[in-house]
């Protein structure tokens, strides 16, 4: 019954985003050209609230909660495991006192209304998978942004999405470089549940009535061991949390 539905509230949802998306695009253009950062990331907030809201247009909730009492003025690197595109709007609407950025593969910052431009323009890390140098270099970069900036940024360490919700091995290579260049950046793991199970059909037709939870759990502090160890430790919580360990 609910794929049967899925067939039916689709489009909706479907028409609904991608409205978002072309509507956003001459706002933000303007945001930034005439008022500059913050202008824009107020759009871009905005944007995010949207996006994420069109999944409730198929029966989807989003739960975002966060218990934990972060700090506002130091950098912080947000870890969550990867499901579906739909758990980047709600990371960055509801950490946007955080100033999250994000790493991207390059190919995105073209072609993909509202959020190339934001990809360009809002200081994340837009890597080039093929060319190691360009990838460190970004990351690198990115880091020295959130020490310059008290801004903070939002990895997936698996790497690539699980289509089952299964946490994959986490990688610890960019987390390292980014500390190399912000080492007090603080490491807050995020559990993300049921977004996968979205999109188990496919982008059409997408599953109805799902409950998506986004977690943030206890922070680890730049004194628990060795880089690796803290990812590590991430991991591990991020799969407790989501009965998996």
């Amino acid at each position: 019954m609910r794929k049967f539905l899925g067939y039916i509230l689709s489009p909706i949802a479907i028409i609904a985003f991608m409205l978002v998306l072309v509507i956003f695009q001459p706002i933000q253009w303007v945001a930034y050209k005439v008022f500059g950062y913050s202008a824009h990331k107020k759009v871009v907030d905005i944007l995010n609230l949207c996006l994420f809201s069109t999944v409730y247009l198929v029966g989807n909730t989003v739960t975002f909660t966060n218990k934990q009492n972060l700090p506002t003025g130091r950098p912080m690197i947000f870890m969550a495991n990867h499901q579906s595109l739909l758990d980047i709007p709600p990371l960055i609407y509801y950490l946007r006192k955080y100033h999250a950025k994000f790493i991207s593969k390059i190919e995105l910052t073209r072609g993909i209304p509202s959020i190339s431009y934001n990809l360009k323009v809002g200081g994340g890390a837009n890597i080039d998978r093929n060319d190691a140098r360009q990838s460190l270099m970004e990351m690198g970069k990115l880091g020295t942004r959130m020490k310059e900036n008290n801004w903070s940024a939002v990895i997936f360490p698996e790497g690539t999405r699980s289509k089952t919700g299964q946490v994959k091995t986490f990688q610890a290579g960019g987390i390292a470089i980014i500390l190399k260049k912000c080492p007090n950046a603080l490491i807050v793991p995020i559990a993300i549940n049921n977004s996968w199970k979205m999109i188990r059909y496919g982008l059409y037709p997408l599953n109805t009535f799902t409950k998506m939870t986004w977690e943030v759990l206890e922070p680890i502090e730049t004194d628990f061991g060795t880089v690796e160890e803290r990812v590590n430790e991430a991991e591990n919580r991020i799969k407790k949390a989501l009965n998996q360990a």
